[in-house]
C-alpha cells in the first residue's frame, strides 16, 4: 500500500488541504467547517462506501483530528464545529491520543485467520490435511475445511498447498503493528491498547479503510505565521525528494517562505550534533561500562525498547535526538522564534509533546500536512526559482533519513579519530525486527556493538508523513548525502555548540 496513490490517500490529502485553506482564509470557522466535508465529497452519489453521509461523517472526524481536535462521541449529539474556535491559536494544541480509531468506519477485519480459497482443486494428495499438528483440516465435497476452533494459525498448510489456496487473513494494521497493541473490541472494531503503543504510525498507512488518524497542528501553525510570530522550518534529512523529483532541497527552502516561515533549516545539522556525541558516549562507555550502546534518534524504537526492554535502558544513548538540538540551536540564536518540525514521522510529535522538549519544538507537521498547506497556498514547486541551497548539514547528518544511516555516521566519526578501531554495528527496521535484534543483545550476542533501531521499515524515508515509495526517496536521500561538501558530521560547523546545547540534558 505504500508509496501507492490511492483513494485514501487522496481523501487524506484534501482534508490537510482543506485545513489550511480554512486557516489561511480565516473568517467563521465554526460555520466553514461544517461546510467543508459537502465540499471535500460533493454530490449525492457515495464514492468509496455504502452511503455519503457515512463518508461525510468520516471525512468530518478527519478534519476535527487535522486540526488537533478529538473525536465526537457517536453516542451524544455534537457540532463538527465544538472546539474550533478555542483550537484556532498560536500554539500547541491537541490532547492524548495522537492515533485514534474512527470506529464507524473501520471494517472489522478478523484479527488472524487461515482460510481456504477458492482455488483448492481438491487435490488427491491432500497435503494441508497431513502437514496440519492440530488436525484441524478435512475434507468435505472434495475440497479443504479448516476447523478455526482446532486451528493455531501456524501456516504449514499454507506452505505445502501446491496450489498457493489456503491464505493468511490478517488485519493490516495488527500485522503492521510491532508492538503488538491492536485488538478487537466487543464489536469487531479495531482498538489500541495506548500503554503498548509508541505512535509509530504504520497503523494509519496500512489501513485500507483510513480509519485510523493521527492528530495535527496545520491549523496552529498557520496561526503562528498570521500572528506575526517568526516562525522557522526545520526540515528533516528525508524531505529530499519529496516533493517532486525536480523539486529541490534549494526550491524547497523557496516554498516554505512562500508560505510564511521566515527561514529553513536543515535537521541534518542536529544530525551531525547527534552523531558526535554518541560517538564519544560509545567510546566512553563500551564495552568497559555497558556491553553495547543504542541509538536515540527514532522516537518510537527507543520507547520501545524501553517498554519491552527496561533493563536496557541505560544502554540506549542519551544524546538529544537531531529535531531537539536543531530547535534548541535555533531558539539560542533567535529565542523568541517558533520552531515547527518538518519531517516524515507521527512520533515526533509524541516526542514534542514531552515536557522536557515543549520548549524546544512548538509544532510538528509531516510533508504531507506540509503538501496540504502549498496546495491551500497555491505554491507551484515545479515552477519556482531556486532559492539560497542549504549547505549546512554534512553527508553523515543527511544519511540519518535511511535505514543504516544513523549507526554509520557514528562508526564514520569514531574511524575519523581511530582509523584502527573496529566499531561493530547492528541496525535493524521495522520494530519487530528491533525486538529480534534486542532479544540477540540480551542472549549476549550483541556485547561491543552499536545498535540502531528505527521503526519504520526502510527508516525515516518510510514514516507515516511520507509522500514518495521508499526506495525511490532511500536513492533521493543517498544522493544528497553524495553532494554534501562536508562528510563526516565533525566537519559541522556547529560541533562547538554541542556543549552548550545539552548541558541541561
Amino acid at each position: 500500500m505504500r508509496g501507492i496513490y490511492n483513494s485514501v490517500t487522496d481523501i487524506r490529502r484534501k482534508v490537510f488541504t482543506e485545513i489550511a485553506r480554512l486557516a489561511y482564509e480565516g473568517g467563521d470557522y465554526a460555520k466553514k467547517i461544517e461546510e467543508l466535508p459537502y465540499k471535500i465529497l460533493p454530490g449525492h452519489k457515495a464514492s468509496y462506501r455504502n452511503s455519503i453521509f457515512l463518508e461525510r461523517a468520516i471525512i468530518g472526524e478527519r478534519l476535527r483530528l487535522g486540526i488537533g481536535l478529538p473525536l465526537r462521541a457517536v453516542e451524544e449529539q455534537s457540532a463538527l464545529s465544538d472546539g474550533i474556535e478555542e483550537s484556532a491559536i498560536a500554539k500547541k494544541y491537541y490532547d492524548d491520543p495522537l492515533i485514534n480509531i474512527i470506529k464507524f468506519a473501520c471494517n472489522a477485519c478478523p484479527e488472524k485467520k487461515i482460510v481456504v480459497t477458492d482455488s483448492c482443486q481438491g487435490c488427491l494428495s491432500h497435503q494441508c490435511t497431513e502437514v496440519c499438528p492440530k488436525d484441524a483440516i478435512h475434507i468435505v465435497n472434495g475440497k479443504s475445511l479448516i476447523d478455526q476452533d482446532k486451528c493455531i494459525k501456524c501456516g504449514r498448510c499454507m506452505d505445502a498447498c501446491p496450489y498457493h489456496a489456503i491464505n493468511k487473513l490478517e488485519r493490516p494494521c495488527a500485522a503492521s503493528c510491532g508492538m503488538d497493541a491492536i485488538h478487537s473490541d466487543e464489536d469487531g472494531c479495531a482498538e489500541i491498547d495506548y500503554d503498548k503503543c509508541v505512535s509509530c504510525g504504520m497503523c494509519l498507512v496500512n489501513c485500507p479503510f483510513g480509519a485510523i488518524v493521527d492528530k495535527g497542528q496545520i491549523f496552529q501553525t498557520i496561526h503562528a505565521i498570521k500572528e506575526g510570530h517568526e516562525v522557522i522550518a526545520a526540515v528533516a534529512p528525508a524531505f529530499v525528494g519529496q516533493f517532486g523529483p525536480s523539486v529541490t532541497p534549494d526550491k524547497v527552502k523557496g516554498a516554505l517562505k512562500e508560505l510564511g516561515f521566515a527561514d529553513v533549516v536543515e535537521v541534518a545539522i542536529g544530525a551531525d550534533l547527534c552523531t558526535i556525541e554518541e560517538a564519544e558516549d560509545f567510546l566512553d562507555k563500551v564495552p568497559e561500562k555497558q556491553p553495547f550502546m543504542a541509538t536515540s534518534c527514532c522516537p518510537a524504537w527507543s520507547v520501545m525498547a524501553k517498554k519491552l526492554f527496561p533493563d536496557f535502558k541505560p544502554y540506549i544513548s542519551m544524546a538529544l535526538t537531531p529535531m531537539v538540538l536543531t530547535g534548541r540551536l535555533i531558539k539560542k540564536e533567535k529565542p523568541n522564534a517558533k520552531v515547527v518540525f518538518i519531517g516524515p514521522c507521527a512520533a515526533k510529535k509524541l516526542e514534542a509533546s514531552r515536557k522536557s522538549i515543549r520548549s524546544d519544538i512548538d509544532f510538528v507537521l509531516t510533508f504531507e500536512e506540509v503538501m496540504g498547506m502549498f496546495e491551500a497556498k497555491g505554491v507551484d514547486l515545479e515552477q519556482l526559482t531556486i532559492s539560497e541551497p542549504l549547505t549546512e548539514g554534512t553527508g553523515s547528518g543527511r544519511g540519518f533519513a535511511v535505514s543504516g544511516g544513523v549507526a554509520q555516521a557514528v562508526k564514520d566519526q569514531i574511524l575519523k579519530d581511530h582509523p584502527d578501531m573496529e566499531v561493530k554495528i547492528q541496525a535493524a527496521e521495522g520494530l519487530k525486527n528491533c525486538k529480534t535484534m534486542l532479544m540477540m543483545a540480551k542472549a549476549g550476542r550483541l556485547n561491543g556493538y552499536l545498535l540502531e533501531g528505527m521503526a519504520c521499515p526502510g527508516g525515516c524515508v518510510a514514516g507515516a508523513g511520507t509522500l514518495q515509495p521508499v526506495m525511490k526517496s532511500s536513492a533521493a536521500v543517498k544522493k544528497y548525502v553524495n553532494e554534501a561538501d562536508k562528510k563526516i558530521s565533525s566537519e559541522s560547523a556547529y560541533g562547538e555548540h554541542l556543549d552548550l546545547l545539552t548541558e541541561h540534558n
